[in-house]
């Protein structure tokens, strides 16, 4: 039997060099890597997190920024059933392309009404170099549908808090029938009994 009750696949996207791979590091590792390579394609970890005493296993694809590898990387949009959309508050320019984002996510991903996106500013830990204030985050989540959240790999600040609340936003919407386990195409499984891969 597996150990887990719901798969849920996400992915990370945003320009190249925002942390999307040091958010995951820090979020399945618990660590921070300050020299991180390029992602090269797409990378993958995962993480078991607990919501309503259900044990959830987050299978999480980061995917590379350069437009070199969108053409490999959108198919992982396929099935996500979160996404975590991801912009560094010292860049003003990643703030500035999170709508052309915003749209191929909205695109590509199945069921793209069911998927729930997290809004993230990452590198809080260099507020004094910050290009982009919290409002405006708030602003832009706000007036697209978006949960938000300022967060830093290096420090841990609301890494964790982002991966959980969007696992809980999924979870009530499986409770509330929006999101059909049964159906595979929407990024969640059912995974009692039977081992899962994605």
């Amino acid at each position: 039997m597996s150990q887990y009750a719901y798969l849920f696949k996400y992915i990370v996207v945003g320009d190249i060099g925002v942390g999307k791979s040091c958010l995951l590091l820090q979020f399945t590792d618990k660590r921070f890597k300050p020299d991180h390579d390029l992602t090269i394609g797409v990378e993958h970890g995962s993480r078991m997190v607990t919501i309503d005493n259900k044990k959830i296993k987050l299978s999480i694809w980061d995917t590379a920024g350069q437009e070199a590898f969108r053409s490999i990387t959108r198919s992982y949009y396929r099935s996500a059933v979160a996404v975590l959309l991801v912009y560094d508050i010292t860049r003003r320019e990643t703030f500035s392309h999170l709508t052309s984002w915003l749209e191929e996510v909205r695109e590509l991903a199945d069921g793209n009404n069911k998927v729930t996106i997290m809004l993230i500013g990452n590198k809080t830990d260099l507020a004094h170099k910050r290009a982009v204030s919290t409002e405006e985050g708030e602003q832009f989540a706000r007036e697209n549908g978006l949960a938000f959240m300022e967060t830093s790999a290096k420090t841990r600040h609301n890494v964790d808090p982002a991966f959980v609340k969007t696992s809980l936003m999924v979870y009530e919407k499986i409770q509330d029938g929006a999101i059909d386990v049964s159906k595979p195409t929407y990024g969640s499984r059912i995974a009692y009994g039977q081992l899962l891969q994605i």
